[in-house]
């Protein structure tokens, strides 16, 4: 392909919307062009490495006996109705009514459409296990897209679902898809690292994220220094070492005028941090205290998780109170405590044993000491609710928590029947009797994988790619318009093709540094420099992305070398 006609539009100067580094470089480099809002052409370029890492994910699906399906995008509404997703799912989920006024949505996933496919031909368990997938275009209304292809509305997934007779069953594709997935992200040249996982809307009991390493990273991973545990910080655990206190004092009033905050609470009374309890209110949707305001505590030192404090009330959606349902639970913003509260008490495991203790009085300018959490708040119920920090002590080894930036790329969960029981996907057993699918669901963002790239393989000068999903091997660049120069460039260009060798040539009439600053930008793992200086003794130079210095090869053993190195 030659450079002059393909459709590879540089850029100088760095866009003023694009924050992280792979939409600036993804941008400059033309592999993507912004349409609105979290949503992007994909140029010729970018097209390429989305293909390529789509042939990898195929290649390791199919290895797993996973079937290749495509299900449609517009999906009716009856679907996630009977799943009772449609009001769940939230915002994000595009609804709208045709010309026939019929309610539909655009698909953010595919487990409805997929339950309701397998339910209507599955009849015995002999046609069982099967999984099924599709690389298919998915829309998420998200309320801030952000990062370009990081985080957009509109992006590339590919979705499986497996179904089972039993847990067992289940329980080794899940594994089997774990394996995959490593494969996957090895061969694509990430660092990478998967991490326990919150099932989020989707909905089940087990999963597993997979996360390429990077600064950017918007999730926060822990794991241990010792051992191969690891977790999103919305669902790691670990044991934190807090010295016992022992009271019998009965609960006092204290006065603090103007001090809400815990660090003033603690400076003014000369307390620890960890011997303050800190209670934030909480407008619970769905589940048992659906329309109900419910308090939550962890230490002063901790931080609230509020995706374990949703899984622990079981609710859809959690906000913080405001003023005037605080005082509907009869108390005042900034003093507020979980002593006579007019409302459900949810307080960290690590407080349930707590003595000593001083928490909000319910009224201002107040709090109360003296607390002894079993004997003071006797209706409080207990779970994990607290953010992990570093330091902090694996659950499993003893070893220390540490912590590092993660995009998550990959996610995959046990299902069970949340979907399959909801919508009758049931077989014959093999005593004859109906039984219900369970379930399991796997899924890789494949346009973010392009950015998640891009964020890991990068320099000063562009994006450097992984050979393995890089649009063209090598960048072949023409200094000067000779005859000479160009006949020899032709004759590289037509060698490195016939060798397989996926070349873009860069004849322009431009000046040489556009040229290398273009190479740089656009990453491919091999540059090729044709000119006269060198042909003159039979060279041209071969450059590696991430090499600053060139070398000379000649002109007879540039196809070989170039193999070698490339390692095709």
């Amino acid at each position: 392909m030659l450079l002059s006609k393909y459709l590879a539009p540089t850029l100088r100067d760095t866009p003023a919307d694009a924050e992280v580094i792979s939409h600036q470089l993804l941008l400059r480099a033309g592999y993507i062009r912004r349409v609105s809002s979290g949503i992007y052409d994909l140029l010729p370029l970018g097209l390429k490495v989305l293909r390529n890492i789509e042939t990898i994910v195929r290649e390791e699906l199919d290895q797993t006996g996973a079937q290749e399906l495509l299900m449609p995008m517009v999906q009716p509404a009856e679907l996630w109705q009977e799943s009772q997703r449609w009001q769940k799912y939230g915002k994000e989920l595009l609804r709208f009514k045709d010309r026939h006024n019929h309610e539909a949505c655009l698909g953010p996933t595919h487990e409805e459409v997929v339950c309701d496919l397998v339910r209507r031909d599955l009849r015995s368990y002999r046609q069982l296990p099967l999984t099924v997938y599709q690389i298919q275009s998915k829309f998420r209304d998200e309320v801030r897209p952000r990062f370009g292809l990081m985080r957009g509305r509109e992006f590339t997934m590919k979705d499986a679902y497996s179904f089972h007779a039993d847990e067992d069953c289940l329980s080794n594709e899940y594994q089997n898809m774990f394996d995959a997935y490593t494969r996957i992200f090895s061969r694509l040249g990430l660092s990478f690292r998967a991490v326990e996982a919150d099932t989020g809307s989707i909905g089940g009991d087990k999963s597993h994220e997979f996360h390429v390493l990077a600064q950017s990273g918007e999730d926060l991973i822990m794991h241990c220094s010792g051992c191969d545990y690891a977790a999103n910080q919305e669902k790691a655990v670990s044991k934190k070492e807090i010295s016992s206190t022992s009271n019998s004092q009965l609960p006092q009033d204290v006065s603090t005028p103007a001090s809400k905050a815990v660090g003033d609470v603690a400076a003014l009374l000369d307390y620890a941090e960890s011997q303050i309890i800190k209670s934030m209110a909480y407008h619970v949707q769905g589940g048992e205290y659906d329309g109900q305001c419910v308090l939550a505590c962890v230490r002063g030192d901790d931080q609230i998780q509020e995706i374990k404090l949703m899984r622990a009330l079981g609710a859809d959606e959690i906000q913080l109170a405001d003023e005037a349902q605080v005082q509907s639970m009869g108390s005042v913003s900034g003093y507020i405590g979980p002593v006579g509260i007019n409302a459900p008490v949810w307080m960290d495991q690590q407080l349930s044993t707590a003595q000593g203790m001083i928490c909000g009085a319910n009224q201002a300018d107040t709090h109360r000491q003296h607390i002894n959490v079993e004997r003071d708040i006797t209706e409080a119920n207990f779970a994990d609710l607290r953010n992990v920090q570093e330091g902090e002590s694996c659950v499993h080894c003893g070893g220390e928590i540490e912590s590092s930036r993660g995009i998550e790329v990959g996610h995959i969960f046990t299902l069970g029947d949340v979907y399959s029981q909801a919508m009758q996907v049931g077989f014959l057993n093999k005593q004859g009797r109906r039984a219900i699918t369970t379930m399991g669901c796997y899924g890789i963002g494949i346009s973010r994988l392009v950015a998640a790239v891009v964020e890991q393989c990068h320099d000063d000068d562009g994006i450097c790619w992984p050979k393995q999903i890089a649009p063209f091997h090598v960048s072949l660049i023409t200094l000067g318009q000779s005859e000479t120069v160009r006949t020899a460039s032709k004759e590289v260009y037509d060698q490195l093709q016939e060798a397989g060798i996926s070349v873009l040539w860069d004849e322009r009439k431009e000046r040489p540094g556009v040229k290398f600053c273009d190479a740089e930008l656009m990453g491919f793992p091999v540059q090729i420099i044709v000119g006269d200086r060198g042909l003159k003794e039979g060279h041209v130079e071969f450059k590696a992305r991430r090499d600053e210095e060139k070398t000379s090869v000649t002109l007879s053993n540039i196809i070989t070398h170039t193999q070698q190195h490339l390692a095709l």
